[in-house]
């Protein structure tokens, strides 16, 4: 065996025995995590924190709290030995599960009348978006739900309040919003406060729609028997309800027209009945509804003339349309674009000519809508009052469906019933309330996913095609400047999508605490980031993330560019140093997967050895400490490119783990790439290849450096010696650069010992 083979073998063997060494020890974890005990039970939780929580801190006058009730885990709360509410905590009614993986706890004391008296953010682990926000900014955005009136709550589907967000912690707000309302409409309605109550199993005979009913075929009938119903109001009637408002402006700005003229003239319908579609549609457009409705989804028309549009035109900015809303019990649905088609006309031959607006809205299957039952349509109507300021008011349209598409049946047995009932309340209730949330948030976001995708898109094609990319080294340099730029400023800056070692933390936590999709799925750029790391890892290994997805990598490349434009002299670590340092980011991502064993709150304070959330996330907006810190980072970085990724990276060591279980090889190498050629070797910006030649996964970041290498007529000598032999070259043609002639760099790099 030759010297280089025998230098081959060893490394090789290194390479394996390390990376079996490191996927046994995390294999070791992940068991470790899953046999780990869960948390506490439900009333152990609010006992624990009313220890912690005095009683007049949570309700101002309190004295103390009472013994906790056995059917429903709530404590009264004593004023003079008297009940003046009760306290309860969040997480014992409804999934308060933060990006974290782990619950947010809330204790909160409410009235006998149904209105939140405290609030108090009592536990969290929200290091992703709360690590330098303050503390006390989070917790009184939460304790400002202090005075929420929960009857209105119920009354408008728990949006009768306006969501406070603070930048950074979107995705924690609206949990904590979500679970606040939730939890306390279902302590109110347990517990019979403001008069609320909770849905009875049906006693009586069942209401269900009647498959065989039929529907007038004109429109002056179907508006006769309520199959339509028609909300009209003229210019009079709106000046006179903002006339009414205690705020003086409003009588200001009536409307200069005719009392008389019609303001709105609205009609609506539930289209979803088969009777009623086919009627108001035709045979045409109602087999297109019922191919665009899925099971368990409804549909309604609206269709309107006057001076006022129920759509408006804020959907077509933000796609929701924000003037109108259904309404049923205390459920509300807003419709947005994508539950939304227009319709040219109605079916009816004597429907008014003068309809403008004519469109269908699709009610979601998780939003618990009956259609036997009433409900109402709410129009909103809002009067500019200012520049920017504007007051609102707003009008109901009544529906119920007419007896003739009903019919009643027996009722269920008393048990059947019961257990039916709780499993709607305690399971898929809770399940459709998690799903909408996640969902909002997605619907919130689709410009930036979309930005996203297309972005992801376009690294694909670029990796799958990258032998032609790479034929021209400043068409590879210019395209790769231009990714990270938009990786550093829309992925980091302004969408906030940094992954982190965190990342992996909170899904040991929910293997831990049990897995739901709902956890991932409340942050979706950092869940699309995460799901193109796994494909990457199969396709290409970790550099496909960390060399073109990692705004903190690209700040670093960026900025090493910029310091050799303007001609700073670069270090050049010799590679027995570099291959030792390189081991650091491996110990560090072990120590703190093992501390997280013992404590994921001590983990998560110590993955602060990730310089992501100061640099990326708060834009160096935080504690001095933190941001010399990072500046530390990125002034070694202007010397050493990418000194972080090399040595320090935890999230860098975890992805390397794997990666050595990509399918594919797409990096191409000569026979005597690393003998005798060292181009590539010296080249590389991370310096991933070894010295016999050899490019190493675990450090690669694939920026295609040596691709460009393996192509170019002026460097590589591989390439050079085919075009002699092919005649295109003389035969005394030497390469370019002075490494392939085996010449020392005399360049702008220093080389040093460390």
């Amino acid at each position: 065996m030759t010297k280089r083979a025998a230098v081959k073998h060893r490394v090789c063997q290194y390479a394996s025995d390390a990376s079996r060494i490191l996927a046994n020890i995390l294999a070791g974890i992940l068991l470790l995590f899953l046999s780990s005990s869960t948390g506490h039970a439900a009333s152990e939780l609010l006992q624990r924190y009313l220890s912690e929580v005095p009683a007049n801190a949570l309700l101002k006058g309190a004295e103390a709290y009472g013994e906790q009730r056995s059917d429903v885990p709530v404590a009264p709360i004593l004023k003079g030995g008297q009940t003046v509410g009760y306290a309860f905590m969040t997480s014992d009614f409804v999934g308060t599960t933060g990006y974290s993986g782990k619950p947010i706890h809330v204790l909160v004391a409410i009235g006998q009348d149904a209105v939140l008296q405290g609030v108090k953010l009592v536990k969290h682990s929200e290091p992703i978006v709360l690590v330098g926000i303050p503390e006390k900014k989070v917790a009184d955005l939460t304790a400002s739900y202090a005075g929420l009136d929960l009857r209105k709550e119920a009354q408008a589907g728990g949006s009768a309040h306006d969501l406070n967000i603070i930048s950074g912690a979107t995705v924690t707000i609206m949990v904590i919003d979500d679970s606040v309302v939730r939890s306390g409409l279902r302590v109110s309605r347990a517990m019979g406060l403001g008069g609320l109550s909770m849905p009875t199993a049906p006693t009586g005979p069942v209401v269900t729609l009647n498959p065989e009913a039929k529907a007038p075929q004109d429109w002056l009938t179907l508006t006769g028997d309520g199959t339509l119903r028609r909300l009209s109001l003229d210019v009079g009637q709106i000046n006179q309800a903002f006339a009414a408002m205690p705020d003086p402006r409003a009588r200001e700005r009536a409307i200069e027209a005719e009392p008389s003229t019609t303001f709105i003239d609205l009609y609506t319908g539930l289209v979803s009945v088969p009777a009623i579609g086919a009627a108001l549609l035709g045979p045409r457009e109602h087999a297109n509804l019922e191919s665009w409705l899925k099971p368990g989804e409804h549909a309604i028309v609206v269709a309107a003339h006057g001076l006022y549009s129920f759509k408006g035109s804020g959907y077509v900015r933000g796609g929701l349309f924000d003037r109108i809303q259904l309404i049923q019990n205390d459920m509300a649905v807003r419709f947005r674009d994508k539950d939304h088609r227009r319709l040219g006309q109605l079916a009816p031959a004597d429907t008014p000519q003068g309809l403008r607006e004519i469109d269908l809205f699709r009610i979601p299957a998780g939003s618990a809508f009956d259609p036997a039952k009433p409900w109402r349509l709410q129009l909103l109507v809002h009067r500019e009052v200012g520049p920017i300021d504007k007051l609102y008011t707003t009008f109901d349209l009544n529906y119920a469906l007419p007896n003739n598409y009903l019919r009643t049946t027996a009722p269920p047995p008393a048990s059947v019933a019961q257990s039916r009932s709780t499993q709607i309340s305690d399971r898929e209730t809770e399940r459709s309330a998690k799903a909408a949330l996640w969902q909002r948030i997605w619907r919130d976001r689709s410009l930036e996913i979309g930005i996203i995708a297309l972005s992801l898109l376009v690294l694909s094609g670029a990796f799958f095609f990258q032998m032609h990319l790479t034929k021209s080294a400043e068409r590879t340099f210019w395209f790769r400047m231009g990714f990270l730029t938009f990786t550093l400023f829309f992925i980091g800056w302004y969408a906030n999508a940094q992954l982190s070692v965190v990342n992996l933390m909170a899904l040991f936590s929910s293997l831990q605490t049990g897995f739901t999709w709902e956890t991932f799925l409340l942050d979706p750029l950092v869940f699309l980031l995460w799901f193109s790391v796994a494909a990457a890892l199969i396709l290409w290994g970790r550099g496909a993330y960390c060399g073109w997805l990692c705004p903190f990598g690209a700040l670093q490349e960026l900025s090493n560019r910029i310091a050799r434009y303007f001609g700073l002299k670069q270090l050049s670590v010799p590679w027995a140093v570099h291959e030792r340092l390189s081991a650091f980011k491996y110990l560090i991502f072990l120590g703190l997967a093992g501390v997280a064993l013992a404590s994921i709150d001590e983990a998560e304070k110590l993955a602060e050895v990730e310089p992501f959330k100061t640099a990326i996330i708060l834009k160096f907006d935080r504690a001095w400490p933190f941001v010399l810190y990072a500046l530390a980072i990125l002034g070694v970085g202007l010397f050493i490119e990418r000194f972080y990724c090399r040595y320090l990276c935890p999230l860098g060591a975890a992805l390397a783990i794997p990666a050595r279980m990509r399918i594919f090889d797409w990096l191409k190498r000569y026979r005597e790439c690393g003998n005798p050629c060292k181009v590539c070797a010296t080249d590389c910006p991370v310096q991933a290849i070894n010295p016999i030649g050899e490019i190493s996964p675990n450090e690669c970041v694939n920026c295609m450096n040596c691709q460009v290498l393996y192509q170019s007529k002026t460097r590589c000598p591989a390439v050079i010696k085919k075009l002699k032999r092919q005649g295109v070259l003389p035969r005394d043609a030497e390469p370019l650069d002075p490494i392939a002639a085996g010449v020392a760099r005399k360049d702008q790099t220093v080389k040093v010992s460390i």
